[in-house]
């Protein structure tokens, strides 16, 4: 146990996974030490795997979505509840950017902040974004540029795996979730070079019509997932998880347990 903690302080990826199946095999050897019994072990270690479905059969089995995500001009959250706000503004309009927008949208105990900003001589949209739900709160820098044909590619550091499926137009280039905007935006020009993307096979936006993008972003991701089975629609018009929904959030659980250990 001792040596699993230890190992995940480290900042290799490898040596942090390497922690948690430490985790897993002291978890598995107090069940079968204490009992004495080889399955209680192997259930003690597998806990840890089914325990998500506890959250998922208890709270986001009944939660609802909007069918439309219907952004509108927000003010941004108070400096206590998001004081790395003017900070990483100052980090994105020093690379160029300027900022279009403040928006969001609430529903129920979820909230989002968005702040937009865009670079025309790269066709290229970064967004600071912030989400409150309950007592979890969290920021992500996002870097966008659109294709002539409606493909997207986006680089993010979005610290979890994502809860919906990618619509097939959308490319997305993850980074770990400690990144910062300059690597990002190095990161999202590697990524456009790697698939052979130029500027000028970009769309030139209006930062008025960013907002509408992003809005009509929300609602493909929502349709696609429709589409695939992992949302369905209530006779109140709006959206839940199906049964193969929850099971789609239980396995991108298991990518993150993998992938950050």
């Amino acid at each position: 146990a001792t040596l699993s903690i230890a190992l995940r302080t480290f900042a290799s990826p490898i040596v942090q996974k390497i922690g948690i199946f430490g985790v897993l095999v002291t978890s598995f050897l107090i069940g079968w030490k204490l009992t004495g019994q080889l399955w209680v072990g192997i259930l003690c270690g597998g806990s840890w795997l089914m325990l998500p479905w506890l959250e998922i059969l208890t709270r986001i089995r009944r939660a609802t979505l909007p069918l439309e995500k219907n952004l509108r001009h927000r003010s941004p959250p108070n400096s206590e509840r998001f004081p790395m706000l003017d900070e990483l503004t100052e980090e994105v309009e020093d690379e160029g950017y300027e900022h279009i927008e403040d928006c969001g949208w609430d529903w129920e105990d979820h909230q989002q902040f968005f702040r937009l900003c865009y670079k025309p001589d790269e066709r290229t949209q970064a967004a600071i974004c912030f989400i409150d739900q309950e007592q979890v709160a969290f920021y992500y820098l996002s870097l966008s540029s659109r294709g002539h044909d409606g493909r997207i590619w986006t680089t993010w550091n979005y610290p979890f795996s994502y809860s919906l499926k990618l619509a097939p137009e959308w490319q997305v280039n993850r980074l770990r979730g400690d990144q910062t905007f300059l690597e990002l935006l190095a990161s999202h020009r590697d990524f456009l070079q790697r698939r052979g993307v130029t500027t000028a096979g970009l769309a030139e936006l209006d930062p008025a019509t960013i907002q509408a993008e992003i809005q009509k972003d929300l609602r493909a991701q929502i349709t696609h997932n429709l589409a695939t089975g992992v949302l369905k629609q209530t006779s109140e018009g709006e959206v839940r998880y199906s049964w193969r929904g929850l099971l789609f959030l239980w396995v991108q659980f298991l990518r993150e347990f993998v992938r950050l250990g």
